[in-house]
This record gives structure tokens, sequence and C-alpha cells, in this order.
């Protein structure tokens, strides 16, 4: 029964089949995820007719609300609106890859996108799209023109960038975007001594001008296979800088560099951990401005280190509560891989969530804690009144890191100034100090938090009070969230993909880790088989 005689292909198309009713059902999933905290609508692109390198269903994300507010508030963009400039501005950018809202916060657009197109792919994909169209392009029948009182130089070259890009630089406008961030170490790409793509901090009609350009240089793909050769270690592992491709500066505008307390002229010496923290504490000191504009990440082609770093914007954002509040732990990873992390390396995936772990400390939160706020006046109060025995086990039980340290301090003078007897903390070890390598990690997880040793509150004159290890010090709400997201990935990466594989299956891989998440989020049964 196989169709046209020949063998195999029936099976074949069985298979293929299955995979579209997987993605279906992926999709619907990802949908009902979204839908639990935003209002969105849906760019349809089933099979690639507006980018081939994007999800089929491309959603955007209209503004946050309860389930009850769906329709009560009208959204600042018309999806046809929308949809219309991205048909026109995606030839400006690299393979197609337009620029896309992928997050919402505070009603800012979070975007992703690939570098501009050099004048190569440029000219290849309007002569593509103009033979294959019938000899019509809308490129070029767009009826809106450049200025007449524009004094750039005027040829064929100049003319169809101004269209292009001008397109692209409409789409940024429209979804507020002032911020432009370039993860690339070039200017341009060079292959083969020819110029293959640009980005804006080298557009010499400076279109962009208008627009904050950072240029960030972050390392690509290839620096990741290091990663892999150091047993995914990713401290003390510097980037060459000295390449000779390597020509993109570091450009950070200098309202951005006020508060972070970074010394920014010695990026070069920052290893892949001190890096990826210091950008990532950039972006969200960009996001949390006080202006109301929106941010665009881009590297070249946009699929390692973008949906890299706008991955870690996401999960980070989830910890403080500020983005997809209702989700749990497996389900923000669910939607953080279906919707960003199809990377073409393992190592740039496996990187991302491990991460997780460096960035646990509240100075990566993008919300802002009063220290000493009406909690701290109240731990004032009791610190008179109660008895040391009821202070701590308050101490024991108190959620707020910065208000159970200030409850201890304050403590601590009291019973130095009106009381024989003394409180002493002992401070545990980091969370991460007891597991020697990544996938040991998740293989201990479950039996390394039964197992911690315990440290005590000890009082002069009176025996050790013992404190389990995970309030000393008091675990945030944010490190506990990102260490659950952690422990989840990790959990199902070792079982399905590995470390130590040196060619795993792409397909076996991807479908063996959503199983696994798909399981955590209800999408599947646990004996379903994929």
């Amino acid at each position: 029964s196989y169709p046209n005689g020949i063998p195999g292909l029936g099976d074949t198309f069985h298979k293929i089949y299955f995979c579209l009713l997987q993605v279906e059902a992926i999709e619907k999933r990802c949908l009902e995820l979204f839908g639990r905290d935003y209002k969105y609508s849906v760019i349809h692109n089933t099979n690639g007719e507006v980018c081939g390198h994007y999800p089929r269903q491309i959603v955007y994300l209209e503004y946050e609300c309860t389930e009850v507010q769906k329709d009560r508030f009208e959204s600042t963009v018309q999806i046809s609106k929308l949809q219309d400039l991205v048909n026109r501005s995606k030839l400006a950018r690299c393979r197609g890859r337009f620029v896309c809202p992928v997050i919402l916060y505070n009603g800012k657009h979070i975007c992703r996108s690939s570098t501009l197109a050099g004048w190569g792919e440029l000219y290849g994909r309007t002569g593509y799209n103009y033979i294959f169209s019938g000899g019509s392009d809308d490129t070029w029948t767009e009826s809106e023109e450049v200025p007449e009182d524009d004094s750039a130089v005027r040829n064929g070259d100049s003319q169809l960038f101004d269209k292009v890009r001008g397109h692209d630089i409409k789409l940024l406008r429209y979804l507020s975007v002032r911020y432009i961030c370039d993860l690339m170490v070039e200017n341009k790409k060079v292959k083969f001594g020819l110029n293959v793509t640009s980005s804006e901090k080298v557009d010499k009609a400076q279109r962009y001008a208008d627009f904050t350009l950072l240029s960030v240089p972050y390392p690509g793909c290839e620096f990741f296979k290091d990663y892999k050769d150091r047993d995914y270690t990713a401290e003390g592992l510097v980037f060459n800088w000295n390449q000779d491709y390597v020509d993109a500066p570091l450009t950070i505008p200098v309202c951005f560099t006020n508060n972070l307390n970074i010394d920014w002229s010695e990026y070069q010496s920052w290893d892949l951990v001190e890096q990826t923290q210091n950008y990532l504490k950039l972006l969200l000191h960009i996001i949390n401005s006080d202006d109301e504009s929106g941010l665009l990440v881009h590297c070249i082609s946009g699929w390692d280190r973008t949906p890299l770093f706008v991955s870690l914007l996401r999960l980070s954002l989830w910890a403080d509560g500020a983005v997809h509040a209702s989700l749990e732990p497996a389900e923000i990873l669910y939607l953080t891989i279906i919707f960003s992390l199809f990377f073409l390396l393992w190592q740039i995936f496996f990187f991302c969530f491990n991460f997780l772990k460096h960035i646990v400390s509240e100075k990566f939160s993008a919300i802002r804690k009063q220290r000493y706020g009406s909690l701290s006046l109240f731990s004032l109060f009791i610190c008179h009144c109660l008895s040391p025995s009821l202070l701590l086990f308050l101490l024991q039980s108190q959620p707020c890191v910065d208000d159970g340290v200030m409850l201890l301090s304050v403590l601590r003078r009291k019973n130095t100034t009106s009381s024989p007897q003394m409180v002493v903390w002992s401070k545990p070890p980091p969370l991460d100090e007891h597991l020697s390598h990544p996938l040991s990690e998740a293989r201990s997880s479950s039996s390394s938090s039964s197992n911690q040793s315990e440290h005590s509150v000890t009082r002069t004159g009176s025996s050790p009070l013992a404190v389990p290890g995970r309030r000393c010090p008091f675990p945030s709400e944010r490190q506990a969230r990102l260490e659950a997201v952690r422990e989840v990935f990790l959990a199902a990466y070792s079982s399905t993909v590995g470390l130590k594989s040196s060619a795993p299956s792409p397909s076996g891989a991807i479908s063996g880790l959503l199983e696994q998440f798909a399981r955590g989020v209800g999408l599947r049964g646990t004996n379903t088989i994929v």
C-alpha cells in the first residue's frame, strides 16, 4: 500500500502527518499559556509565507489582563496594520527575520530580529519576489516614496535601501521601539571577502540616527563549542577579542552606565559568566527606564545569541512576577523553548537554562524593592516588645529577604546593648557549591535537598536552635522560581539529550525534551510515547 509503489514512503507520510499533529497540539497549548495573562492576536505564518524562520503562528501580545478583562481594553496596535508593516519590512533584515515583538513588559515591547540585510541578499530577494509574483513587487509599488528634500546621494542602491529600511523603521516606530541592542562582534558580516549583512550602527545614511543604538558585542555559536569542550564550564572561559573579524566596539550611552556599578572598560577580560550577567543587567536597566519605549535585541541571523538573551529576559522577569505571572516553572520553560530556543547548537540551549543559577540574586531583579518599608518599621517595633525565642521563630519564618536581614541586624544591636545574650548567624555555603558538574546537578537535585546540612542560630548560654538550610540565608521567591525552572530543565535534558553525546539526533532530542515538558504542563499523559 505504498504510494507510487515506493517502499517506505507511506511510513514517511505517516511520520510527517504525526509530526504535524504534534505541532498543532504544541501551538494550541502555547496559545493557551499566553492567554492566561495576555490578550493577544496572531499573525498566521502556516507555510512560512511571512518568514520561513519564524513559528507558524506569530503571537502579538496586546496587553496584560486577567480572563475577565480580555475584552475590556483596546490594543494600541491594529493587527492588520502591523501585518502590513511586517510584510513590507521583512526584506530589510537578514533571512527575512523581521522585527518581532516577543515579550510585553509594563506596556513595552521587547522585540527580536536579525540584523540588516546587505546589498547581495536584498537584491537577490527583491529579484526573486519580482519574478515569482508575476512582475509586481510590493516593495516597488508602494506609493510612499522618500521625501523630495532628502539631500542624500541618489542612485539605485540608496533608493532601494531607503525604501526597505524605511519600512523597517516604520515598524520599529509603530511598536514604540527606541532602543536597539546589537550583539554582533562585527560591524558587518563578511564572507569570502563580501559584506553579506550590515547593521544599524554602520548605516552610511544614518537612517537609524533617531534610535538609541547600543553595540554590545557577544560571542556567537562558534565560541560555545569551546564551552562544550571545557565540560560545559563557563567560568574562566574568555573570548579572544583579537581575532581579525572582530571589529565592533562596545558602545553604550552614558545614561545606561551610571547606576550599574560595572567597569565597562574591562569587558574584554570578562569570562562568559560575567559578560552574560553584565549584559543582562544592562538590558534590564534599559527596559526599566522611565520612558515607555521598547527594545530590539538582535545578532546576525537572530537564532543563537538573540534568543539566548530574550529567553533570559523572559525568565528573569517571570521570576519577578512581572511577566507570565500565572505560569508554573514547567509551563514557562515549555513556552520559552517553543518560542525562543530552537538553537542550532545544543551548547547554547543548555547554557541558557544552566545559567539561571547565576542570576538568582535580587540585583538582577527588575522590581525595585524598598529595603526599609513599613514591614521593617514593624520589625523595629517587635524587636523591642517580643521575647528572644519568639523573635527567633519569626526570623526563621520571615518571607522577605531584606526585612529578614534587617530584623536580624536590629536583634543583634538590641542583644549587644541591652542583653548578655548574643545571636550568631552561620552563613551556609552557596546552594551550588556541592555540585561539581551540570549533569550531576540534575541527578542529585532531589537527594541533595533532603540531605543538606542544618545550620543554627546560637544564643550564648543556651543550646543551638536548629534552622533548616534553606532558611539560612532566606531564599527569595525569585531564587526559588529560577531554581525550579533549572531543575526541571536539567532533569529533562539529562534524560533525553545528555551532555556527553557528540552528535545527538536533533529531531529525537527535541521530541524527548518537548515530551518531558508537555507532561509538566498537562499536554500529555505519562504513558504517551513520542
